[in-house]
């Protein structure tokens, strides 16, 4: 479903449409609210068609935009496929900035964990943003440019006991992201992942950290996030990680021995 833009509408610059999975929530939703806003068309993906129809009427109206829905559940196979086929050729107008920010993250001992959510977990946090990438990609390389970016985490970074898949799955995308990175630059085509901290959507509610006792500090503005993840893909960087204390952790835990860091992520999550 599209809902048509009005003429003379300035774009985005060097992004003619864009790509949104997870855009009816959290920093989806943001990333899509400020594409528009610079007037760059869209297509936005998750689960729910009423509130992607919600989004769409309000960015159309508001910015005279494009903006095309696709209800799809990345953990289903109907759903990648049905992404893919219009990142494809034959989809529609081209997608030249595809964004992977689908996904979810499960807490608690691995051993008691709902088996089903944790298989879910790696189908929408790896294989789909792998599929999505690969189906975008070549259309991007024929046409000499284009960007993706992909929501990771500073999770990625170290091992996280209470969060090992969660903290795995990161991983694969930060490592993922930088390698193609450095594969298709020379083609005209970047990749990026962004790996924000703690960030205020609805991420907590959804992993099981409502009694986490992450302090409030910790937590990031989805709108801060968001911004600073596209202006990193506008420049062609290929990691970003927003704040300057996130950016300090980062920093300060890579020279630690690994078995330090994994006893003090484990030690301060004992109450998880």
């Amino acid at each position: 479903m599209s809902r048509a833009a009005r003429s003379g509408t300035p774009r985005a610059p060097g992004w003619q449409r864009a790509l949104v999975t997870g855009a009816s929530g959290g920093i989806g939703e943001v990333m899509a609210r400020q594409l528009a806003a610079r007037g760059c068309h869209l297509v936005l993906v998750a689960r729910t068609r009423t509130a992607l129809e919600t989004l769409a009427d309000e960015l159309s109206a508001a910015h005279g935009v494009e903006v095309e829905v696709l209800p799809a559940d990345l953990i289903t196979e109907d759903g990648v496929a049905a992404v893919e086929a219009r990142l494809g050729a034959e989809g529609g107008p081209p997608v030249d900035l595809l964004i992977n920010n689908a996904g979810y993250g499960t807490a608690g001992q691995f051993a008691l964990l709902d088996p089903d959510r944790l298989a879910g977990e790696v189908r929408l946090n790896v294989l789909a943003l792998v599929r999505l990438t690969r189906a975008a990609v070549p259309g991007m390389v024929d046409r000499g440019g284009g960007a993706v970016l992909n929501v990771s985490s500073v999770a990625s970074l170290q091992p996280i006991p209470n969060m090992a898949t969660y903290a795995a799955t990161k991983a694969f995308v930060t490592s993922f992201s930088e390698s193609l990175h450095e594969e298709l630059r020379p083609r005209g085509v970047t990749v990026t992942a962004l790996l924000p901290g703690f960030t205020r959507t609805g991420f907590k509610a959804r992993s099981g950290l409502e009694h986490s006792g992450i302090p409030d500090f910790a937590w990031v503005d989805a709108g801060r996030v968001a911004e600073a993840g596209l202006a990193a893909t506008a420049a062609g960087r290929a990691l970003c990680i927003p704040g300057l204390a996130w950016k300090a952790v980062s920093a300060l835990t890579r020279p630690l021995p690994r078995s330090l860091v994994r006893r003090v992520m484990g030690a301060g999550q004992h109450t998880w």
